[in-house]
């Protein structure tokens, strides 16, 4: 959550991870939707619009400027500063996280930047406007049309019944959890089902999983799709085998049934 982190501490924590990684790491800012941390941290939420704003700009300098000379209201100024060690040129590859903010959409077509929609709940399918505003605002600022990509939760297992399984046995108290902490729906069986079939939960076999993604990414002009795949308890074989699922069937199968569709996943 960017609105209560410093840029520069993570610039230099991205910095190691690019390193790390040898190039191939990506970063995704969005403002969130917990709050829990503006207390934490000092802030005051009625601030939260300009906090995200003025570090999300200096962030971007911190990776195309060098030095960096910045001044803004939400921290102390930079004078003809060099940060070391130094992202590869141009910095690392940054995404806007949206979920649900037609101004979040606007400030990503803004700076030109990919557009990632945290969907991860009711059917994706009601995210068309917002795709169709960040073209449309893309166009207005005269910014080429950059990615966009979905993240949404779910798990990829052999059969369908072992996903929704496995899933529901590790989802339903993390969900029922946060209901009571916040005050949303709970989370019963039918709803869960639900979301599976028609919502924002990628949850089931290779084929089952494949033939959503590939609906998505028609529906919404997708070129990438990220699973949250990772929730809390969640067994170790389960995780290591969705991955090794998507990675060997998933994925090729998405990218045959949109073989005729350019620009997808």
């Amino acid at each position: 959550m960017l609105s209560t982190n410093d840029p520069v501490r993570l610039y230099h924590e991205f910095s190691t991870l690019d390193a790390v990684s040898n190039g191939r790491a990506q970063v995704v800012l969005g403002r969130a939707s917990a709050t829990e941390s503006f207390p934490l941290f000092g802030y005051d939420l009625a601030d939260y619009e300009r906090l995200f704003e003025e570090k999300l700009d200096l962030f971007l300098r911190l990776q195309q400027d060098e030095p960096v000379t910045w001044s803004g209201t939400v921290r102390s100024p930079l004078t003809a500063q060099r940060l070391h060690p130094r992202m590869r040129s141009g910095g690392i590859p940054t995404w806007i996280g949206v979920g649900g903010s037609p101004n979040s959409v606007i400030r990503a077509a803004r700076h030109g930047l990919p557009l990632m929609l945290a969907i991860i709940g009711g059917r994706p399918q009601r995210f068309a406007g917002h795709v169709d505003l960040y073209t449309r605002a893309l166009e207005q600022f005269g910014h080429t049309l950059p990615p966009i990509g979905q993240h949404s939760l779910g798990l990829v297992a052999d059969t369908d019944e072992e996903a929704v399984e496995t899933w529901w046995r590790y989802w339903q108290p993390v969900v029922a959890a946060l209901a009571a902490e916040r005050g949303f729906y709970k989370p019963d069986r039918a709803r869960y089902e639900a979301e599976i079939d028609h919502g924002a939960l990628f949850v089931g076999s290779p084929e089952t999983v494949a033939q959503k993604i590939a609906t998505v990414a028609r529906d919404l002009r997708l070129s990438r799709f990220d699973l949250k795949y990772d929730i809390m308890h969640l067994p170790r074989e389960a995780r290591a085998r969705t991955i090794h699922l998507l990675g060997r069937e998933v994925a090729p199968r998405v990218r045959e049934l949109l073989a005729k569709e350019p620009n997808h996943v």
